[in-house]
């Protein structure tokens, strides 16, 4: 049975800039102090670890120097990415689990095909039981974001059916993508993630260019506060928001790109939503902090009595979505399961142990494993 009422949070966290393990212990620190506070969810921000890249708007080179600072600069962020898995999960994964609470973890990622280099803006879900249990790809990087990261494809719209309730995620301007929201609903969806590298707002005399000046203005002014509570509305979930938080000295001094990057968008504006579209907590900005929120399930049933898009409120007969699932590999589509899990393998010395202990046959034992192999379950001897 399900929990009526979760407790959530959205970590609104700086990362330690260009330091995986830095920035890693960091997160670690606030899953646990979460955890502390009875968090059973806690969201961080887009690219946290180790840093989003503010310098993106002017990134390249024009001279053999600038090109020696361009080279450092790209083999530093590919290094200060993770791997998934790896010992750095491992390590986020041992937090979770000390906290006993489900988290959505916004990072750099390394591809992990063989010969790929590529990096990837991720979401990496970890269960309240240290396993990791998948990740969400950026989709469609932004302007010069495609610098830097690759797209996610099919399989990368993904939703996790737990006791807390069905949970899923997109990442900044994925949350405005009509497609993508349609197609995590009809996975049923109640709890999103929301993963940003900040805030901003428009200005100018028509209100139709961003204003860069890390001023926090209306929050109208900001398509985040119209993406996050009509994503809520238009769903009937509970979107839980975490902004990046990132002042201009943290950026050390010997960082190449520091006059150009825009780190004043890094301002918060982390939030929680319930499914009217209405907050819970408003953005929080300028400061380093944990929000915390709870979310009354039962929310969700009155909100649908309204308007229910999986509903009485939809018309698939009129207007319907073609939802792909299949990934594609070097070798063509693949429908082969993400690489994300590590394989526990056991002996056959130890396998002869569990059956001596549990007064069973091996070929009692072995039996019983084929049986969970067909039923879903890996176990490898």
């Amino acid at each position: 049975m399900k929990k009526r009422v979760v407790k959530v949070a959205a970590v609104q966290a700086t990362p330690v800039f260009m330091d995986k393990r830095g920035s890693i212990e960091k997160y670690c620190h606030y899953i646990e102090q979460a955890g502390r506070e009875g968090a059973e969810l806690v969201v961080t921000p887009e690219t946290g670890i180790p840093t989003y890249p503010y310098w993106r708007g002017n990134f390249g080179y024009t001279d053999p120097e600038s090109a020696r600072a361009w080279r450092d600069t790209v083999i530093e962020f590919y290094r200060n990415a993770i791997r998934i898995p790896s010992a750095d999960t491992d390590q986020l994964c041992k937090a979770a689990k000390s906290a006993k609470a489900y988290c959505v973890i916004g990072c750099n990622e390394q591809d992990d095909r063989p010969g790929s280099q590529t990096l990837y803006n991720t979401l990496l879900f970890i269960s309240n039981t240290g396993e990791i249990l998948g990740r969400h790809r950026k989709l469609m990087p932004t302007h010069q974001e495609r610098f830097f990261w690759g797209r996610g494809d099919a399989r990368d719209l993904v939703v996790f059916d737990t006791e807390i309730g069905r949970i899923g995620g997109l990442i900044c301007f994925e949350n405005h993508m009509t497609l993508l929201k349609a197609a995590l609903a009809v996975k049923g969806e109640e709890i999103h993630a929301c993963a940003w590298p900040g805030y901003w707002s428009y200005g100018g005399e028509r209100r139709n260019i961003r204003d860069m000046s890390g001023k926090v203005g209306p929050l109208h002014a900001c398509d985040q506060d119209c993406a996050v509570r009509e994503y809520a509305f238009e769903t009937q979930t509970f979107v839980v928001s975490s902004s990046l938080y990132l002042p201009p000295e943290q950026i050390p001094d010997d960082f190449p790109f520091k006059a150009q990057a825009n780190s004043r968008w890094a301002i918060g504006g982390s939030c929680i939503v319930n499914p009217f579209g209405a907050y819970l907590v408003e953005p929080v900005f300028n400061q380093e902090t944990i929000i915390y929120a709870e979310l009354d399930m039962d929310d969700r049933i009155v909100a649908k009595n309204v308007f229910d898009c999986m509903g009485h409120y939809s018309r698939w007969d009129v207007v319907s979505l073609n939802l792909k699932e299949t990934g594609y590999s070097p070798l063509g589509p693949t429908t082969n399961e993400l690489p994300v899990a590590r394989k526990r393998q056991i002996s056959l010395p130890q396998l002869e142990q569990i059956a001596e202990k549990m007064n069973l046959s091996l070929e009692k034992l072995q039996a019983i494993i084929r049986e969970l192999e067909q039923a879903g379950t890996t176990v490898e001897y």
